[in-house]
């Protein structure tokens, strides 16, 4: 009886120890974090506002000429004929049609550039991510950023190392 209880303590001691040996390593990075200090972002953020910022110039535009065709036909309508009030008003619903797909056409855009100018960032902070996780022997990274991670032991905090990687203080 006495070598069972022995046999079946070191079983579960050596079973433990295996276990503890095979734990995943696993580490987490705050992703925006690293995004917000990589130099690229900044050059892309002036990019993309500038980018909107001429959109928006062309609708300023078109919602002044907008106004000014307003108060033109409410400053004539009582002068106007069926005929002349009919053709303005239809000037006026055009302009506006106009200016609701100019600006969803820009906010499409917008949102396409935005892709564009942040993908290869995000490849250049993803390689990053994957060359210290391998260079550290770690099992798994979590991005704390994205609100997945609800709860979680002390891990190691890659970010420092990440950043380091890509060069940035």
């Amino acid at each position: 009886m006495k070598k069972i209880v022995i046999i079946l303590a070191c079983s579960l001691l050596s079973s433990s120890f295996v276990f503890a040996q095979t734990s995943p390593k696993i580490g987490w990075i705050e992703s925006a974090e690293l995004l917000q200090s990589m130099p690229e972002k900044s050059k892309a953020d002036s990019n993309i506002a500038k980018y909107a910022k001429d959109f928006q110039n062309q609708i300023d535009i078109m919602m002044k000429e907008y106004q000014t065709k307003g108060q033109a036909y409410q400053a004539g309508e009582k002068t106007m004929s069926d005929a002349i009030k009919e053709v303005k008003q239809r000037e006026i619903a055009d302009l506006q049609a106009r200016i609701e797909a100019t600006q969803q056409s820009a906010q499409e855009k917008l949102q396409q550039k935005k892709q564009d100018v942040y993908a290869p960032i995000l490849e250049k902070a993803d390689k990053a991510i994957k060359a210290v996780a391998k260079e550290k022997n770690y099992d798994y990274i979590l991005d704390k950023s994205g609100g997945v991670l609800l709860f979680a032991k002390d891990g190691d905090n890659i970010l420092p190392l990440v950043k380091a990687k890509l060069g940035i203080k």
